[in-house]
């Protein structure tokens, strides 16, 4: 027992690390009863090694190992096995992530564009301890840092160009850059590449979830600004200047040979164009892009499926945005039309007719001014092509009188209120102006006469005191007609009736602060109408519109006969009528007829005339228009004073016409006269003027005797005597 002892503190003292591997086989040998190379770890971790150190012994006097030598190789099998459940788990977990692949790629896409260093799995130089030289070189190999580091971006614009190039970052210094060469770059390179940089700024706003993988990304309020600026001034002469086309050509661009090579990038431009269009709601960028639209438009027109949804949003913005903007966006539609009559207008005509109804609904003073561009513009769109204007036309125009007939046989409320309404009557205008306009072609002409029997029908359907302001906006429409086209309608019935069917001397009940306007009313309510402003606007009205309807008849050979019916029935009305300001009117209107009527009895005495001979006629009409009449001068001068009125009326700036700024009154130059220089000249000055006050009478109780009794005492000059100055309290009474 003493030899055994004695010989495991040997092999103690003599231990090292690396001896161990020798040792290894011998104890393979020792173990008879136990396989360790066999086990599991579990069941080698779970081993009684009191019992094997018991059994190990050397029986040819060799060294036999002890319980602290089994120990330690025990704790290094331990840290090789550990390393190698290690090294499985990575290659299991490679394995899975391998299969995800099949078995759910849309996961497995999303990781591989999120996070790709969880795809490229590798363990970590930390979680494997060190080992031997040859085990680290086999297993681990060595971490290299990358030549550059990553730096978190802060979204500069002076970034370095090698990261640019990387990441595609639009900054100041690539647009700068751009613009130049686009200006002077005869290839699509520089054009691509400002449309690709475009495309990128609008993903930067736009809110879809899926958006396509773009070259370039625009990061920054200054790239963007840069960048839409960039393709609004130069993108347009970039590539006139590539097609080869000039200022003012009529050529379509897409027959030129390169437009080949621009006709899909230039594709997408416009689709993200129109994008812009339809999400930009301030005034001022809106202005710019349709400046830009504009001048695109012949490149516009070779995309006809875009060309639809951009004219969509153009007449959109004809019908709802500001004045300014609005303008912009039909002289687009009005170019982008024209380039294409065949392909566009028909659609046009109609979208923009629909959007003028459904924006004339309501009329007041501030949205007057709209409908009236909005009509003065679609006439102008119908006068484009004639025949197609007339299908329209007669369409639009035969549905209004399907209303009232609708109105006139059935007779309920609700039938009459779809004519006696601001739509219908938007429209009765919008076609009056457009026949005005186009009298001269005869295939429009054919148009006039159910016009105007739709209008005399609105007139006759309910001819009440309370649409007295609808009954005189549909005669101005037929007056402009018959004036334009030289058509006589009989007028003058619907005007004289309303001073004959009213009753101009019922008291009123109500005193009207402001004058009744009925420029924008069509319909008089009971309080309106019990007010003394209803009669007024009602005599100011006839007042007008009877002399400007005789005064287009002036000069006519037949004018005596036309007037005769209308003096007989004014003369009427003033032995009815007991005011006395309606009756100086309208008797100042009938010596203007009368006098017209005498002056043309007298033209007329002059000359031999044949009846049937028209040309004759309307030789001597001329000469007498050319002439003047005195009707006709009368109602020059009226009219200019009532427009001012009328437009200080749509302005609303009666106030401020009518407000007298005060004037500044400069004063004499003061001669000084010679002597000491006095400290408060002003207290000389009243005393030299309080003897000019007493000549001249007292103009109020606060200009007494005690004013100019103050005035006398404090005049003189001034002396200091060296005391001190005593100031005293300004009593009211001295002022």
């Amino acid at each position: 027992m003493v030899k055994i002892k004695k010989k495991p503190l040997q092999i103690k003292k003599k231990m090292s690390p690396k001896p161990l591997k020798k040792i290894k086989p011998k104890l393979k040998k020792s173990q008879n009863k136990t396989d360790f190379t066999s086990m599991s770890v579990d069941t080698f971790l779970n081993h009684n090694f009191e019992d094997v150190d018991s059994d190990i012994s050397s029986e040819d006097g060799e060294e036999t190992i002890t319980a602290d030598v089994v120990e330690d190789s025990n704790s290094h099998n331990e840290e090789n096995l550990s390393d190698g459940d290690s090294g499985d788990e990575i290659e299991n977990h490679k394995h899975a992530l391998s299969k995800l692949k099949d078995t759910d790629p849309e996961f497995y896409n999303f990781l591989q564009e999120n996070d790709k260093k969880l795809l490229e799995f590798n363990v970590s130089d930390d979680e494997i301890e060190e080992g031997d030289d040859d085990d680290e070189e086999t297993n681990n190999a060595p971490h290299k840092l990358p030549q550059e580091l990553e730096v978190a971006s802060d979204e500069s614009d002076f970034e370095d160009e090698e990261k640019v190039k990387d990441k595609g970052t639009v900054t100041l210094k690539m647009l700068r850059n751009w613009e130049s060469a686009i200006q002077k770059d005869t290839s699509n390179k520089s054009i691509t590449a400002v449309i690709q940089a475009f495309h990128a700024a609008l993903l930067t706003v736009s809110s879809e979830d899926e958006q396509e993988p773009c070259q370039y990304k625009v990061e920054g309020a200054a790239a963007f600004n840069g960048v839409i600026q960039l393709c609004v001034i130069h993108l347009g002469p970039a590539l006139q200047r590539f097609l080869g086309l000039a200022d003012g050509s009529k050529q379509p661009p897409h027959k030129c040979k390169k437009f080949v090579k621009i006709k899909g990038i230039l594709k997408d431009y416009f689709m993200d164009l129109s994008k812009l269009l339809s999400g930009v709601t301030s005034t001022n960028i809106q202005t710019v892009l349709l400046k830009h639209l504009h001048f695109m438009s012949p490149f516009v027109v070779s995309y006809p499926n875009i060309t639809k949804s951009i004219l969509k949003r153009l007449i959109s913005i004809w019908g709802t945005a500001d004045e300014g903007v609005r303008v912009l966006a039909f002289l687009c539609i009005l170019r982008i039309t024209n380039g294409q009559k065949a392909k566009f207008l028909d659609t046009v005509l109609k979208a923009m007719y629909m959007t003028y109804v459904k924006n004339s609904k309501f009329v007041s003073v501030g949205s007057l001014a709209a409908i009236n561009f909005m009509r003065r513009s679609l006439v102008e769109m119908f006068a484009l092509d004639a025949t197609v204007a007339y299908q329209h036309v007669f369409l639009y125009i035969r549905q209004l009188a399907i209303h009232l007939r609708n109105a006139i046989t059935v007779n309920k409320k609700e039938n009459v209120q779809a004519v006696y309404n601001w739509q219908y009557i938007n429209s009765l205008k919008l076609w009056g102006n457009f026949l005005s306009a186009t009298c001269h072609k005869p295939q429009l002409h054919q148009l006039v006469y159910p016009f105007v029997q739709v209008c005399l029908g609105v007139l006759k359907l309910v001819p009440t005191t309370q649409y007295y302001p609808l009954r005189f906006h549909v005669v101005q429409i037929l007056m402009d007609l018959s004036r334009d086209t030289s058509v006589f309608i009989p007028i003058l019935p619907f005007i004289l009736e309303v001073l004959t069917s009213y009753d101009f001397n019922k008291k009123h009940q109500k005193v009207s602060m402001k004058p009744l306007q009925f420029m924008c009313l069509l319909r008089a309510s009971k309080s309106q109408m019990m007010e003394n402003g209803f009669k007024d606007a009602i005599i100011e009205s006839v007042y007008g519109l009877l002399l400007e309807y005789l005064a287009s008849y002036s000069h006519s050979i037949s004018y005596p006969d036309l007037s005769l019916l209308c003096v007989i029935q004014i003369k009427q009305f003033l032995k009815k009528c007991n005011n006395a300001n309606y009756n100086r009117k309208i008797k100042q209107l009938m010596e203007k007829i009368e006098q017209n009527s005498q002056f043309i009895e007298t033209e007329r005495s002059k000359v031999t005339l044949n009846i049937t001979d028209f040309k004759q006629i309307e030789g001597w009409e001329s000469q007498i228009k050319a002439k003047g009449t005195p009707l006709g001068t009368f109602f020059e001068n009226w009219n200019k004073l009532h427009s001012v009125k009328k437009q200080k009326q749509l302005t609303q700036n009666d106030e401020l016409g009518n407000y007298k700024l005060p004037k500044i009154k400069k004063k004499p130059a003061k001669v000084r006269s010679e002597g000491p220089v006095e400290l408060f000249p002003s207290d000389s000055e009243d005393s030299d003027t309080s003897s000019q006050k007493e000549k001249k009478p007292k103009r109020g109780k606060r200009a007494g005797k005690n004013a100019n009794k103050k005035m006398r005492d404090e005049s003189g000059p001034v002396e200091d005597g060296g005391e001190k100055d005593i100031v005293e309290d300004i009593k009211m009474s001295d002022w």
